[in-house]
């Protein structure tokens, strides 16, 4: 009896240096909390067919600068989504 109680206690002083708590760092996704930026109207959807051409070129420049604007917002977004999540302050 004596045996089996000293085995037990040199298990359990062996259990007691094991050296602490492991820390590990799992990445956990998140929720984007990134609005998704309205889509303007464009120029071109207001056309009619069979419409001057001169109309039609201005409309489609005019839509050219409108989608890049919108593809700038929509980036934005999506880097704001991507991007790194901050470790809380402790």
């Amino acid at each position: 009896m004596k045996t089996i109680a000293m085995l037990f206690l040199a298990a359990l002083a062996g259990c007691s240096t094991t050296g602490g708590a492991l820390t590990v760092k799992v990445p956990v996704p998140v929720e984007c909390k990134e609005s998704m930026p309205p889509r303007p109207a464009m120029p071109t959807e207001g056309l009619k067919p069979g419409g001057k051409l001169f109309a039609s070129t201005i409309a489609l420049q005019a839509e050219i600068e409108l989608r890049e604007g919108y593809e700038g917002k929509l980036r934005t977004a999506l880097a704001e989504c991507i991007a790194p999540i901050k470790p809380a302050a402790q």
